[in-house]
């Protein structure tokens, strides 16, 4: 349920933040900007981040409001028994590497680079394998509607050397994964795209 209400509130933002966008009178922008402040109140007693924080989030809307967009790239060892995962800085729970796409930089320039940043690891990507929207799959509640990509890379190079902005790097195997970061990946997110690598199904999933 808390989900659901939160998914009301994040339309609802939008929804004001498009109306002061295209706003033409003060009568108008009076009231969208109350709408904006509501939504804001609202997810704040949801979530419990005050006030204040949760507008430094957000920056000052300019354009029609759009989903936000996270590269993650699935890098397997050569025999495909192994994953390799970052541990992230921000709660010291492992993930697929990867972070927000970069304007200015594809999605294959993003994948290439974040896992090159994060683990020291030249690679080629193979293929995009899925596009999640977080709403969809049991990730814990965040203010940001957002969109994940994960793409399949092949390693090129083989000495892992940890980013500055990870706290480790390392090979897990699919079977006895270390505890992941929800926020970014899910279990059932990795089993689905290493299934897929797999057998070679470079059909992408999409929600």
């Amino acid at each position: 349920m808390p989900n659901n209400i939160l998914d009301q509130i994040k339309k609802l933002k939008a929804l004001a933040d498009t109306g002061l966008l295209y706003c033409s009178n003060e009568y108008d922008r009076e009231r969208y900007t109350e709408l904006h402040e509501i939504s804001i109140d609202l997810m704040s007693q949801l979530s419990g981040n005050d006030i204040a924080s949760l507008k430094s989030m957000f920056a000052p809307v300019t354009d029609y409001p759009t989903v936000k967009t996270d590269v993650r790239a699935l890098v397997l060892s050569d025999d495909k028994k192994q994953i390799l995962l970052a541990r992230e800085s921000a709660d010291g729970k492992w993930s697929l590497p990867g972070g927000w796409a970069d304007v200015g930089q594809t999605p294959r320039e993003v994948a290439i680079k974040e896992v090159k940043e994060e683990t020291g690891l030249d690679v080629n990507t193979i293929a995009l394998l899925a596009v999640f929207d977080k709403r969809e799959h049991a990730h814990p509640p965040q203010p940001f509607y957002v969109y994940k990509m994960v793409i399949y890379c092949e390693p090129t190079s083989i000495e892992l050397q940890k980013g500055f902005d990870v706290l480790d790097v390392a090979w897990h195997d699919i079977d006895n994964l270390p505890e992941l970061s929800e926020d970014r990946i899910l279990k059932s997110q990795i089993e689905l795209v290493y299934n897929k690598a797999l057998s070679n199904d470079f059909s992408a999933y999409f929600d």
